[in-house]
């Protein structure tokens, strides 16, 4: 069996490059890769990722699981479960932890929701 060799049509457009032109030519497609690999992860998140967040916060597994539920349920986990807690704790003048622990027992979801529907991100 012959192998059909297209290796030099292929190559037709880099044999007159450099080996720095290559090395540059190599990282840019690499960036062109990997772009909508960083984008994603700028503007997407999941209720995994959004409980670890809150984890590395101080707040306990269940704390966790209660705040991000509370999230999904009203639509708000696109902003992120920290920032939620974060700005519900600047508004309201409390501390973290106790923003945080509000939410996860159903209190001041309300609040929370107006915050970020009044476009504050």
């Amino acid at each position: 069996m012959e192998r059909k060799d297209d290796y030099e049509k292929r190559r037709e457009h880099l044999k007159n490059l450099s080996e720095k032109q290559l090395e540059e030519r190599f990282w840019e497609l690499c960036g062109q890769l990997m772009d909508p690999i960083v984008e994603m992860a700028a503007n997407q998140t999941s209720p995994s990722i959004e409980r670890s967040v809150l984890l590395r916060m101080g707040f306990s597994s269940l704390e966790s699981k209660a705040i991000v539920d509370g999230a999904i349920d009203r639509h708000l986990l696109e902003h992120g479960a920290g920032h939620l807690v974060y700005k519900l704790a600047q508004n309201e003048g409390l501390e973290i932890r106790e923003a945080g622990l509000k939410l996860a027992d159903s209190e001041l979801w309300d609040e929370t929701a107006t915050l970020f529907q009044a476009g504050a991100k």
